[in-house]
Parts: C-alpha cells; sequence; structure tokens
C-alpha cells in the first residue's frame, strides 16, 4: 500500500474501498463457483414471488455499490476535475451495479420452476386408462396422466356400473386417499 502514500485524500480513500471490497468480491465469486458457498449468497428468494426476490440491504449489495463506487472514482478521478461532481457519478454508476444486479437476479428467478407433483393437479384432466378399472369402486385399475408436461401413472378408480377398458380416455373427477375417481370422457 505504499503506493498509496503520494496521492491526494480523496483517491486514496476510493483506493482504500476498492482493494478490500474488490478481494472480498473475488473470494465471493470464486467460492460460489467452486461450490463452498451455500448457494444463498444473501438472498432469501421465494420463487412464487418473484416481484421482490431478496432485501435491499444485504451484504452482497453492499459489496456491488462499493464496486461500482470505487472503481468509477478511480476511473474518472484525472478526468472530471470537480470532486463533488466525480463523487455524484461514483454514487450513480454504485447504485447502478446494484441496479443491474437486481435486474439480474429477478430475470434468473424467472427461469426458475416448480415441477414438484402434487396429486390435486390431476382434478379435471383428461387422462388415458393404462390398465382395465373394474366398475363400481370395487377394484382398482390405472391411468396415464400428463402433468406440468411429465406422465404419471396412477391407481384410479370409478362409479360407473360398468368398468372402463384400456386406451379409453377418461376425466379425474374427484379424489379419496390417493386414489383417482374418474369416468369416461
Amino acid at each position: 500500500m505504499n503506493f498509496l502514500e503520494n496521492y491526494e485524500p480523496l483517491l486514496k480513500a476510493f483506493w482504500y474501498i476498492a482493494l478490500p471490497v474488490s478481494l472480498f468480491f473475488s473470494l465471493q465469486t470464486i467460492m460460489t463457483f467452486v461450490g463452498l458457498s451455500d448457494g444463498e449468497t444473501d438472498m432469501d428468494s421465494d420463487t412464487g414471488d418473484v416481484e421482490m426476490p431478496f432485501e435491499i440491504f444485504t451484504l452482497r449489495n453492499l459489496i456491488n455499490f462499493l464496486l461500482g463506487f470505487s472503481w468509477t472514482g478511480i476511473s474518472f478521478y484525472n478526468t472530471i476535475e470537480n470532486k463533488t461532481t466525480l463523487i455524484v457519478v461514483a454514487l450513480i454508476v454504485g447504485l447502478l451495479f446494484v441496479a443491474i444486479f437486481f435486474l439480474l437476479i429477478k430475470q434468473i428467478l424467472k427461469l426458475s420452476e416448480n415441477n414438484s407433483f402434487k396429486i390435486e393437479s390431476t382434478l379435471n384432466q383428461t387422462a388415458q386408462v393404462y390398465l382395465t378399472i373394474p366398475a363400481e369402486k370395487s377394484g382398482r385399475g390405472k391411468i396415464l396422466i400428463s402433468i406440468k408436461g411429465a406422465y404419471h401413472e396412477l391407481d384410479a378408480m370409478t362409479v360407473a356400473s360398468e368398468k372402463i377398458l384400456s386406451n379409453t380416455s377418461v376425466k379425474v373427477v374427484a379424489i379419496e386417499n390417493n386414489v383417482l375417481i374418474v369416468e369416461k370422457n
């Protein structure tokens, strides 16, 4: 840090912010890519709530702000003569870094998809009978149903007075004890 001795106080301040923040950012990035991070990195996100994916005041956002602020101050120190203008420009760039991070994370969270299967999602859906379904709930058959692009083979019964043969199209009308109740479509 001896190279900072001859610099003006404002430029020294920018450097004193930039060096440790850049080191911390580099380590945090390496840890994230290597897998040593817990993966959350200050973001408590609920993929169902894309409007506000995480808190504004986090360590990650502080680091992003300080990176933009300090490196802008260093980069434009000799270009912008008025130091107040320089600080304002550095503040704006720091805020832009945080805004860009918000936008990137928001777009990434839009890509997340919950593909967990819930039996309730089969209600009022059509399916194909895979194994014959006996009449009047006297036994179970099997149906093949597509939910969110994935096919599921599920137990099914019918209240109809006649059995439903394989390859017949049916509609799920109810669920009883994780068994689908179907009727001919």
